[in-house]
């Protein structure tokens, strides 16, 4: 994920971009507001970290053009400036979430990562691995050029599945996150439903997607040398 990180103070700068580094995410970095405006209104972000006292051109200036040139980049806007007037004006301009000054790196993270996954959401109607397609709008799954039906219990399974492609998922994250529901370690029902997805979605299909991960639960995604 490609962030743009506007903020004069370099010591700051740096702090924020190494952080950001060691977690997989790219970052251009802007040192004043005339550079940062240019930067955030002519290429395209994931989502840009915005702080307001800035020299050339200021937070609330950038944010208030760039929108009025539909630049539709989810914005954090950090700041000293912790009063409700200037929460209210950052809002106004356009800002999607607001953090004051001193900070905690993981809130910064977690912040970032929630703009990041509510604007791929929002923006994103299918969610795709290999040949496999989810369509968000119309609740249809096609592998291939086969549809595949999927139950109500099915569906939310796929979709979480999806969104956490690589990870290894335990039977309580799937209850709880794809359903919403408690998860019940005396039953097998997440193994019931996992095997009937696999039925649909991998059985006659290469390369094969669900994968058990012993003792600890499942891992959604394309193995080395499938």
């Amino acid at each position: 994920m490609n962030i743009l990180l506007v903020e004069d103070e370099e010591k700051l700068n740096g702090f924020i971009q190494r952080g950001l580094e060691a977690e997989g995410f790219t970052v251009e970095c802007a040192f004043d507001g005339v550079t940062g405006y240019d930067m955030f209104t002519s290429k395209t972000y994931d989502a840009a970290i915005l702080d307001l006292m800035l020299p050339g051109k200021n937070g609330i200036e950038i944010l208030r053009e760039g929108r009025e040139k539909n630049v539709t980049t989810p914005v954090l806007i950090l700041t000293a400036k912790d009063s409700v007037e200037s929460k209210i004006e950052g809002f106004s301009a356009g800002t999607d979430d607001y953090l004051t000054k001193p900070f905690h790196f993981e809130e910064l993270l977690a912040r970032l990562r929630a703009l990041v996954r509510r604007s791929s959401q929002a923006t994103a109607p299918e969610l795709k691995i290999a040949d496999l397609t989810l369509n968000l709008h119309t609740h249809t799954v096609t592998r291939g050029t086969q549809t595949i039906e999927l139950t109500a219990k099915e569906f939310p399974l796929l979709e979480y599945f999806l969104r956490n492609q690589d990870k290894v998922l335990t039977r309580a994250a799937l209850a709880e996150n794809a359903w919403k529901e408690f998860f019940d370690r005396n039953t097998n029902l997440i193994d019931v439903y996992v095997m009937y997805l696999r039925k649909k979605i991998d059985d006659g299909f290469t390369p094969k997607l669900i994968h058990t991960v012993r003792g600890m639960g499942y891992l959604f995604g394309v193995r080395d040398g499938e």
